[in-house]
C-alpha cells in the first residue's frame, strides 16, 4: 500500500511498482528490478502494452503526449513537452503516446484530435487539453 511519504511508480521498461520516498522523487530513482530510471525528467514511451499497468500502479500525475509522426503540431510541442517534463521532474511522470502505433490506448482514451494532453491519476482522467501548448501552460496543466 502506497503513502504520500512513498508513493508507487511503475516502470516504463518492465512494468515493475516502486516505493519511493517523497524526498527521492526529484533524486533521480531507478527501478529495483531492471535499474532503469522512473521519473527521468523527460517524457517516457508508452504503448499499448504497458500503459495499463504505468498509469494505474502511478501515484503521481501522469502527463501524458498523444500524438503522431506526421503531425506538425506534435513535432512543435514535443520540444516543449520535453522542457515541461524536466521542470517538473519529481512532481510527475511525463509520457508520449504514439496514436498510430497504439490505436487501442488512444481509443480507449477517446482521442479525436492531436496533440492532445491527458492527465492521469492512478488510471482516472483528471483534465485534457487539445492543440499545441508552450511549456509553461503545459507546467500549469500538470500543476
Amino acid at each position: 500500500m502506497s503513502t504520500p511519504e512513498a508513493p508507487h511508480v511503475a516502470c516504463s521498461h518492465c512494468g515493475a511498482t516502486n516505493r519511493v520516498p517523497a524526498q527521492r522523487l526529484g533524486e533521480d530513482p531507478v527501478c529495483g528490478r531492471c535499474g532503469q530510471a522512473l521519473l527521468p525528467g523527460e517524457p517516457v514511451e508508452l504503448t499499448d502494452a504497458n500503459f495499463d499497468q504505468v498509469v494505474g500502479q502511478t501515484d503521481l500525475p501522469v502527463v501524458l503526449d498523444v500524438w503522431a509522426a506526421w503531425c506538425g503540431p506534435c513535432r512543435m510541442m514535443a520540444p516543449q513537452f520535453a522542457a515541461a517534463a524536466a521542470q517538473m521532474k519529481g512532481r510527475a511522470l511525463f509520457a508520449k503516446l504514439d496514436s498510430d502505433a497504439n490505436p487501442r490506448t488512444a481509443a480507449a482514451l477517446g482521442i479525436r484530435s492531436i496533440p492532445t494532453l491527458v492527465k492521469l491519476q492512478r488510471g482516472r482522467e483528471l483534465a485534457r487539453q487539445s492543440g499545441a501548448l508552450p511549456a509553461a501552460q503545459i507546467v500549469a496543466f500538470a500543476g
